[in-house]
């Protein structure tokens, strides 16, 4: 990881340099006040070990090169396809001497109380925790971009560590993605969805390019067969990214950051929190042999190797399975967020779980300080437990396997939720949003219809799949009755989502074509001039849009089993 060289070549202390901005009230590092310093590497005792099928409607994004398209003749006809994401490039760094450091917040704030110089050294301390991995242009140059944001947090499965040994193949010194989750945050920060996803689900992973321990860049085949999820990492060399990559093949969302924790971390911060607390319906003992757990019926509090062996376990479960063992995980997980809530009114216990957190984290560079850090925490802390909602990507039985063992996508039930996660729908009861939904359905999506044969459209591509305008005027014309829709190819510009543009003259048409094609009030876009006879509305498809015949409008529920953060085992 690289470090920031903070010399006193010139005498200044670098406690000296936390002064209080009197429009704010707060403390902030200024570093601009010293010379600039040279970045240098800061040095390690040892680096961490992580250092080293399309979603619908939309093409995943490739790393690596990517040759650049040939445009087309300016008289020829735009053809008709699906857009291809390009490459996002990552934002240059300001330099060190324009960087300014800000900490807030109560156990911060006792920090600075106690001395610029103490404040110095827990920044540098935590600074130099954290380890981060260069993924390239995977992922998003913004800690917390607006619109919704998806982290990936992925748990590795690497033995090193003491006491690791009994869990596993402990040569693997890199790890693979083992308990991995999915953090979806609503784009209002209203809720959140964090899905985990199983270590054998069985996928396809796409290409990716990885760096490696040498600083070169490594191409890396994808899968030729379905292959277990876990493999996205650690296997030939794929890093982080390409587990990122993976996910949104197969949940088609674009995912922002990763953050990745190990065995090790587990232990220090069950225990840095005081404890996690787990009930159990009926006692689990896992002992000669196993992971050496043994708990009695009703609660307990688990830190340490213990937490670990909790987490870890599958003996005495329903059918001792990864799906029963991830549920317990989820639970864990639930409780570990209300015990982190508890602590946030003790500056002491505060600046021990951040030590214990970024001592075993590794991140992308994007989010690689403790100052970006606090501000993507900063941004998710105010969403209410009661609508956080924790559940597992819908799957079954893998029906490829005389004896199941690993398991595939529902092809039912997982598309409805990826829709769902696509499309910003919240999982919980969050009262102002369902409200505005339904006052904008009500006035858009009121009123009479037309017969579809008065139907007049021009139908667009503007980011579906390939062939999607010619697919839907093809199954307006012949399955709905549409005659007089048309094909325009490209739109001059791709569109987040599927829209509907119209005349308030033609808001009938609107409202038919809406009911066939399942357009989401959203999609509907009222012009102020009413329209000539003859003019058609015009629909452009976005990357929502699947294929034609499927509604367009995400679902507004799923039956997956679910609970909800604020929800305590055993119901106590």
């Amino acid at each position: 990881m690289d470090g920031q060289s903070r010399g006193q070549a010139d005498g200044t202390d670098p406690a000296d340099q936390w002064l209080l901005n009197p429009e704010t009230g707060d403390y902030e590092l200024r570093l601009d006040s010293s010379p600039e310093q040279p970045e240098t590497p800061r040095p390690r005792s040892a680096p961490h070990a992580g250092s080293t099928g399309p979603g619908p409607g939309r093409v995943p994004r490739q790393r690596g090169r990517r040759a650049a398209p040939t445009p087309a003749p300016a008289s020829a006809p735009a053809p008709d396809h699906g857009s291809n994401s390009g490459r996002r490039k990552r934002k240059q760094k300001k330099s060190a001497k324009k960087k300014a450091l800000m900490w807030t917040g109560g156990a911060l704030g006792l920090v600075l109380v106690g001395g610029s110089a103490f404040a110095y050294y827990w920044y540098d301390r935590l600074d130099g925790n954290i380890d981060t991995v260069d993924i390239g242009d995977v992922g998003s140059d913004t800690v917390l971009k607006d619109g919704p944001v998806n982290i990936l947090i992925i748990g590795n499965d690497v033995r090193t560590g003491e006491g690791n040994e009994k869990y596993g193949n402990r040569d693997n010194v890199t790890g693979h993605a083992d308990t991995t989750l999915l953090f979806h945050v609503a784009e209002d920060r209203s809720n959140a969805t964090v899905m985990s996803i199983p270590r054998d689900l069985m996928i396809m992973i796409p290409d990716c390019t990885a760096k490696q321990p040498d600083g070169s860049a490594k191409d890396i085949p994808g899968s030729t067969v379905p292959t277990k999820f876990n493999e996205s990492f650690g296997v030939n060399g794929r890093d982080p990214g390409c587990t990122m990559l993976t996910v949104e093949q197969i949940t088609g969302l674009e995912v922002d950051h990763f953050m990745m924790f190990d065995f090790n971390a587990v232990k220090t911060l069950s225990t840095a929190v005081g404890g996690v607390e787990v009930c159990l319906e009926k006692p689990i003992k896992d002992l000669e042999g196993g992971s050496g757990l043994d708990l009695p019926k009703g609660p307990s509090t688990l830190e340490g190797e213990d937490a670990l062996s909790f987490l870890r376990n599958r003996h005495g479960l329903k059918n001792e399975s990864d799906l029963d063992r991830i549920e317990m995980q989820q639970k864990f997980v639930a409780s570990m967020i209300r015990q982190l809530k508890g602590t946030l009114d003790s500056p002491s216990k505060m600046l021990d779980i951040a030590d214990a957190a970024t001592d075993s984290l590794t991140v992308d560079k994007a989010i690689g300080s403790p100052s970006k850090l606090l501000t993507l925490a900063k941004g998710l802390s105010k969403i209410n437990l009661k609508n956080i909602t924790l559940m597992t990507v819908p799957v079954k039985d893998n029906p490829a396997e005389p004896v199941p063992v690993t398991v595939v996508l529902d092809p039912v039930k997982a598309p409805k939720v990826f829709s769902m996660l696509q499309n910003d729908v919240s999982f919980t009861e969050v009262k102002k949003k369902e409200k505005d939904a339904k006052d904008k359905q009500a006035a858009l999506l009121k009123g009479p219809r037309a017969e579809a044969s008065g139907i007049r459209v021009d139908v667009l591509n503007g980011g579906g799949p390939q062939g999607a305008a010619q697919d839907t005027l093809a199954w307006l014309q012949t399955s709905e009755g549409v005659p007089r829709a048309t094909n325009k190819g490209n739109a001059p510009a791709d569109v987040d989502k599927t829209r509907l543009e119209y005349a308030p003259n033609q808001a009938d048409q609107a409202r038919k074509l809406a009911d066939l094609m399942g357009l989401p009030a959203s999609a509907l876009k009222p012009g102020t001039t009413d329209a000539a006879d003859t003019e058609p509305m015009t629909l452009t498809l976005g990357p929502d849009f699947k294929e034609a015949g499927v509604p367009v409008a995400p679902p507004k529920k799923v039956d997956v089993d679910q609970s909800r953060a604020d929800e305590k085992m055993c119901g106590e």
